[in-house]
């Protein structure tokens, strides 16, 4: 049995005194010292592992500024503060054991666009893509490019003067910073911009922390300059925060936001933003080089900047093969073809922009004369040319991609971030990667590199397993190796993703200016409570050090070798946070979306479980054993103990298990994760096993016995459909499913599939009946799979897929009705699941030998055989079940259907979409062939996801959910009836929100076929 965790540790005592006097002094946001709230936010993309004592989101500026004033006071001088945005940094930047300022969840408004003058004012918690899709209708853009863009907040980007691809065209954040809000330490909040001398005389002679700031400043500024020219290197990424080079912009003027930009909230807490944006270019081409090696790839960047590109990205031959195996692949593939058979080993993708096709044309033209005259020369194999923005920023999302394609490299070894975004300039770069290259391949290291070749920024991720000891102490081997080949050439330490817990060699490369650094730390930050230990620390304090903080892999070393196997879904997360994608129209995580709340995605559900894990470690409980005892034991035995605790629970008595389990429940179980996440860490398959064990100590609700053990009375149910009706429509119905928990229960079909089956001389499939038919026959024979809801729910559909494989000239049989568990599992039944599995797939393998293929109608239930099955049985057992479409793909040489229908649009099931990403083409594909445009539309996920839409307590976040993504395109789409969709509980959400009822696409190929003469 699953023992009791302790709900801890807790939070210091004078921590939660802080949080008591927030409260008391007017705080509306919300404040957290829960163990979960900290352990989410106890990660980033970092290697390290820091619990904070809490947890802040406020709402407002003045939220803001009350938690200034509280920590200035001296009851609290020892509380530090550390801002968090999207939490993506690399390098531990919003890491703390204090108190985490998180301005993600409500500071996030876009306040003011002026297109006009071409600029904007947001708080610090937008997100990147979130602004520039509001700007995009104004025809603008804010140019700085990451690959977290996605999930990247503005405060996060601006504290860490990020940039990316472009950069060299579009500069850094700081080079489109107008205006920043700052609140600084003693409550001032401040708007600082670039100012004259006149107005900073003013400023100088104030009697505050202002004055004290700017006059210090200036006078750093002044007194360096000689200084600061020589030890300021000229690179596109020159040293960040604290920038003493750019306090005078180009203008003469002062700018306090040099020294802000990249500070990495050390310095006060950013509260607003006025940024400057632009035009979005209208056209774009991005030519693909391919080579026989990587460092071919690397030299030939200096001669491809001679063309003038808007920017040059390199991408090595470890990132293009993990590419092959991730859903983005499906995109680009064509742009990568193989040369003699052979992949390219590295890759320059070399972008070109402009406002018309001539003058892209006109820079791309001498660039492709020069690689078809020198094909066999400088290791070039070929090119190909992407065109247009849509099959230009496919390429695009494949790189953006690369640093979540590294971490999904297979084994315990895993590519990690400490010295991947060192910078050098341009003309060093190929140099300076062979002496790296030659320090990684002397430890024996596998690793993958991408990066910048246009700025001299490469990414370098060595491949280590931090949870064995004597790899770990390779972290500070590799990096002062690093350090010394960077600065040999000339280079940055941290080109790109700030210096966050490699502080510690900022004295290194200030040199003599490291004192000045120090007192404007000392100056915007008098008792050290902002981010202590980063960038600079003051006279008599400590920089942070690279092996001076707890690592993940420190922690997941005390997780035991079987216990780590059995929930590698989890433990392989490595903070990317991709599953913080802001988009609403991206499947990805909706539970995160519609809550905001981190515990509600993937990562933070990986993180609870890695503590929960390292908890069971602690009190000598393997899950893996006990998993494995509880599916060989009598549940009945354990009855009156989990009766008892369940009791003992409802009575307040703390198990951390219960805060794993909240997080789990807000799960929909869509699978989005899987497909989306480039770590592929799999939510539904560890929540299941989590709840498996949860309740061997607790009772489960009565709802879960009821929706699990659904599906195999679905055939007694079904010979009564009016009578069952009846009784859920009732009001005894009502209040008894109310009592269960359940909302909005779907009616059985009042049709009776092997009635209508007779009706058309269709037969149920048995493995001796296919054998039987003729040759012929049986090449043009499917059999189709059942699921419970179509069948039962949906008979209708059934039997119109049936009628449209008649009419195209197939000839269809039915599988008898088996369960197919995936309920089960979602409830995490997995004792039961496995019978059910192992059953029908039995009979589904019997089937598939004879050579007929097997098809299923809905996504979410046939995807289960290639995922959930793949997981319970051995690999030999599973059968081999496909997407309808995926099968009609596969024979359009024998559809004869033609049409001159208007154009059609598809919603794809979330799962469907994630995990099986061809299967929408595929239905583009049978649709051309009619003769019919399908147009796949981008959405998020429908909010029903099977039973989650259907349980009362998540029913209104359901309806949110929907309203994100789908509402806007059943209202834009379904009245004139060309809008379909593929997945049951889709379907059914829209009948329950819109009162719509959209049709399935096979539904739809029917009815053109039935009103179109065949030929």
């Amino acid at each position: 049995m699953l023992p009791r965790l302790i709900d801890g540790p807790a939070a210091a005592p004078g921590y939660v005194k802080f949080l008591s006097e927030l409260r008391a002094r007017g705080f509306e946001g919300d404040v957290s010292s829960d163990l979960a709230d900290r352990t989410i936010l106890a990660t980033d993309n970092s290697i390290y592992q820091l619990t904070p004592q809490a947890t802040i989101f406020p709402r407002s500026v003045a939220d803001v500024v009350r938690i200034a004033k509280v920590a200035r006071s001296p009851d609290f001088s020892h509380v530090t503060l550390s801002p968090r945005g999207g939490g993506t940094g690399t390098n531990g930047q919003s890491l703390t054991d204090g108190v985490v300022v998180d301005l993600s969840r409500h500071m996030n408004r876009i306040l003011e666009i002026n297109a006009d003058e071409r600029w904007v004012r947001v708080e610090v918690g937008v997100v990147k893509d979130q602004l520039n899709a509001a700007l995009a209708e104004h025809g603008l853009f804010f140019p700085p490019e990451l690959s977290t863009s996605n999930r990247a907040t503005i405060g996060g980007m601006i504290s860490t003067d990020a940039s990316g691809q472009g950069s060299c065209l579009y500069g850094k954040t700081r080079n489109h910073v107008l205006e920043l809000t700052t609140v600084l330490m003693d409550g001032t909040v401040w708007r600082s911009k670039p100012i004259g001398d006149d107005e900073l005389s003013v400023l100088k002679n104030r009697k505050d922390a202002v004055g004290e700031i700017h006059t210090l400043v200036d006078t750093i500024h002044r007194d360096n300059a000689a200084l600061i020219a020589r030890q300021f290197p000229k690179l596109n990424r020159c040293l960040t925060g604290y920038d003493l080079a750019h306090i005078r912009n180009d203008q003469g003027l002062f700018d306090l936001n040099s020294v802000l930009c990249g500070s990495e909230g050390t310095l006060g807490l950013l509260v607003e933003a006025k940024l400057n944006v632009l035009p979005i270019p209208k056209h774009s081409a991005l030519v693909n080089v391919r080579y026989g090696s990587f460092d071919a790839a690397l030299r030939d960047g200096r001669d491809l900047l001679s063309f003038g590109a808007a920017s040059i990205e390199t991408v090595d031959s470890k990132i293009l093969s993990l590419a092959q195996d991730d859903i983005i692949w499906n995109e680009v593939k064509e742009y990568f073809p193989a040369d003699a058979g052979e992949r390219a080993v590295g890759v320059n993708l070399v972008e070109f922009l402009g406002d018309t096709e001539e003058a892209i044309e006109a820079a791309v033209g001498p660039l492709t004369d020069m690689l078809t005259a020198s094909k066999a020369t400088s290791g070039r194999r070929g090119f190909t040319i992407a065109r247009g923005e849509n099959e230009v920023s496919r390429i695009w999302e494949m790189r953006k991609k690369s640093v979540g394609l590294l971490g999904n490299m297979q084994g315990e070894k895993r590519p990690i971030p400490f010295v991947e975004d060192t910078a050098v300039p341009p003309e060093n770069l190929a140099d300076y990667i062979q002496e790296f290259r030659a320090a990684l391949d002397r430890r024996g290291l596998i690793y993958g590199m991408f990066g910048h070749v246009d700025a001299g920024v490469l990414h370098v991720r060595p491949a280590i397993d931090m949870k064995d000891p004597s790899q770990e102490t390779l972290i500070r081997a590799i990096t002062e190796e690093v350090v010394g080949i960077t600065r040999k050439y000339g280079g940055l330490l941290w080109g790109e993703h700030g210096k966050g817990v490699r502080s510690e060699f900022s004295p290194q490369f200030f040199g003599e200016l490291y004192p000045a650094l120090q007192a404007i730390k000392q100056a915007f930050d008098p008792r050290n409570q902002l981010n202590p230990g980063k960038i600079a620390a003051p006279p008599g304090k400590n920089l942070l050090t690279i092996d001076g903080l707890t690592t993940r892999g420190q922690l997941d070393r005390t997780i035991s070798l079987q216990a780590r196997a059995a929930y590698e879904e989890a433990l392989h997360c490595n903070g990317n946070g991709a599953c913080f994608n802001w988009d609403p129209d991206d499947a990805m995580c909706p539970s995160y979306k519609a809550t905001r709340q981190r515990r509600h995605s993937p990562k933070g559900r990986a993180s609870l479980t890695r503590e929960w894990l390292r908890q069971l470690a602690a009190v000598g409980f393997d899950p893996a054993a006990g998993a494995h005892a509880l599916r060989a034991s009598s549940a009945w035995k354990s009855f009156p103990r989990r009766m008892l605790n369940t009791w003992s629970a409802y009575r307040g008595v703390a198990d951390f298990s219960h805060e794993v389990k909240e997080a789990m429940d807000g799960c929909l179980a869509c699978k989005s994760c899987v497909g989306q996440c480039p770590i592929k860490v799999d939510v539904p398959s560890f929540r299941a096993k989590f709840l498996e064990l949860y309740y061997s100590r607790y009772l489960r609700p009565a709802r879960d016995h009821l929706v699990g053990w659904l599906e195999p009375m679905m055939p007694l149910l079904a010979r009564v459909p009016g009578l069952y009706n009846t009784l859920l429509g009732s009001g005894i119905g009502r209040r008894t499913l109310g009592a269960f928990g359940l909302a909005e229960t779907p009616r059985l079909s009042h049709l009776g599939l092997e009635r209508e089956m007779r009706k058309r001389g269709i037969v149920t499939a048995s493995p001796e009946a296919l054998r039987a038919v003729s040759h012929a026959d049986r090449a043009r024979s499917v059999v189709l799979v059942q699921d419970a809801f179509t069948s039962y729910y949906e008979t209708q559909l059934v039997i119109d897929v049936l009628d449209l494989l008649l009419h195209l000239g197939f000839l269809p049989w039915v599988a008898p009705f088996k369960p197919n568990g995936k309920p089960l599992h979602v409830h995490g039944f997995l004792k039961s699941f496995q019978r059910a599995a192992s059953r029908n797939a039995a009979m589904l393998r019997a089937l598939g030998e004879t050579g007929v293929p097997l098809v299923g109608i809905d996504p979410s239930m046939t995807l289960t055989y290639r995922f959930e099955y793949a997981t319970a049985l051995a690999s030999e057992q599973l059968p081999r079940v496909l997407l309808i479409q995926e099968w009609l793909a596969q024979r359009l040489d024998t559809i004869q259907l033609r049409t001159s229908a208007p154009e059609h649009f598809l919603l794809p099931h979330c799962t469907e979409r994630t995990t099986a990403p061809s299967s929408s083409r595929n239905w583009q594909d049978v649709f051309e062939r009619c003769g019919v445009t399908l147009h796949v539309l981008p959405a998020g996920c429908c909010g029903m996801a099977g039973t989650y839409g259907h349980e009362a307590e998540h029913r209104a976040t359901s309806e949110r959910i929907y309203a994100m993504s789908w509402a806007k395109n059943v209202a834009a789409k379904a009245p004139d009836g060309a809008l379909l969709a593929t997945g049951y509980s889709c379907r059914s959400q829209v009948k329950l929100v819109d009162r719509l009822s959209l049709l399935h696409p096979a539904q739809a190929l029917l009815h053109l076929a039935r009103s179109s003469p065949r030929k």
